[in-house]
């Protein structure tokens, strides 16, 4: 069995109420006050609409959740609660139902967001870095308060380039994090699995949100977008392989004791890695700088336990200039509290309690 190399143990030292999701209460509310304009988005689980406030004509995004199991909104609405106010989390306002057909709904603070596939392009290097670093620091927090969001992907980071805002959204996979507790592994996005989802290895933790990173962020620095593009979760593993090779993957399975399956024995064939420079060429240069390159490489290993934590991520020195800008900042906010006549909070708008 695996277990995780930090953050283990958080959710073992908490009580049940924070994590036992299925005791959860969700204070529901009628949708009176909210009212939607446009659909902006469609998944598996739910449609999302751009919408506001009728009260105070504040916008907000209202996410109507399709038909599912109670404990999967439960998990949902308790995770969002408990990491409300965290770094570039967003922000859960309400929660309602419609009192006729009791359809529930999310309602989150509104990101004025533009499409990866616009915006990515036009990234230089810096925005990048940049980018990267404030994801980090939202998976930091999760990870911190034992929570693997588990469906990282460029679809749900969104971004308001002109205010430089990121916000990590779609927390529906989210889990709590327990020692060797076993995982659905039909989580995340095919084209962002990570290799022990693939293969079926139950026992996964906070490292797979680092090989999902991965996989964006070789799609920025690489402008190939989506890295590894499997027709089937089959071809998936596959098409890492082609370019991680087979070694490599083959001791971490034997480490774990995991197997293929009759499908992949007939489709899996002996590879060896492709360097990440065959990947650089005129059109993406500028982005693939000697520490992007290494940053990748350590977020891209088939181990898990190798792979690096948020915390190591972030002091990567890739992320050098970000960390000692965000850290001026941290220091700079904290002496102007402690400063003034007495203490500053911030106004959150949670979710009703």
């Amino acid at each position: 069995m695996s277990k995780a190399r930090v953050c283990a143990d958080v959710n073992v030292h908490r009580p049940a109420s924070y994590w036992d999701y299925e005791k959860f209460q969700i204070p529901w509310r009628e949708q009176d006050d909210y009212q939607v304009f446009r659909r902006i988005g469609r998944g598996k689980y739910s449609e999302v609409f751009e919408g506001s406030n009728t009260s105070n004509s504040k916008m907000c995004v209202v996410k109507v959740l399709k038909p599912v199991r109670m404990k999967k909104i439960q998990r949902e609405i308790s995770i969002l609660q408990n990491l409300c106010g965290g770094p570039n989390i967003i922000t859960l306002y309400d929660v309602v139902k419609d009192p006729i057909s009791m359809t529930p709904s999310l309602i989150f603070e509104h990101v004025n967001n533009v499409n990866f596939r616009k915006l990515y392009p036009t990234f230089n290097d810096n925005d990048i870095r940049y980018y990267i670093y404030e994801l980090l620091m939202a998976l930091e927090y999760a990870h911190d308060n034992g929570i693997m969001h588990r469906d990282v992907k460029p679809h749900n980071v969104m971004i308001d380039h002109e205010r430089k805002v990121l916000r990590l959204i779609d927390w529906g996979l989210a889990e709590y994090y327990h020692p060797f507790q076993e995982y659905n592994v039909r989580v995340a996005s095919r084209y962002f699995k990570g290799p022990e989802l693939l293969l079926n290895m139950r026992d996964y933790d906070y490292s797979l949100d680092l090989w999902s990173l991965g996989c964006m962020f070789a799609g920025m620095i690489f402008k190939k977008e989506p890295f590894f593009k499997g027709k089937d979760n089959y071809d998936q593993l596959v098409q890492i392989t082609q370019i991680l090779g087979t070694d490599r993957l083959v001791e971490w399975m034997q480490t774990y004791k995991l197997t293929f399956d009759s499908k992949f024995k007939s489709i899996m064939k002996p590879k060896d890695t492709i360097p990440w420079k065959a990947f650089i060429n005129n059109d993406n240069k500028e982005l693939c700088s000697p520490e992007a390159v290494d940053f990748l490489d350590k977020l891209l290993q088939y181990d898990h336990q190798k792979r690096p934590t948020v915390k190591e991520a972030m002091r990567h020195p890739y992320l050098k200039e970000m960390r000692a800008a965000h850290l001026a900042k941290t220091a700079k906010s904290q002496g102007a509290i402690s400063s003034s006549s007495g203490p500053r909070s911030e106004k959150k708008e949670p979710v009703p309690e």
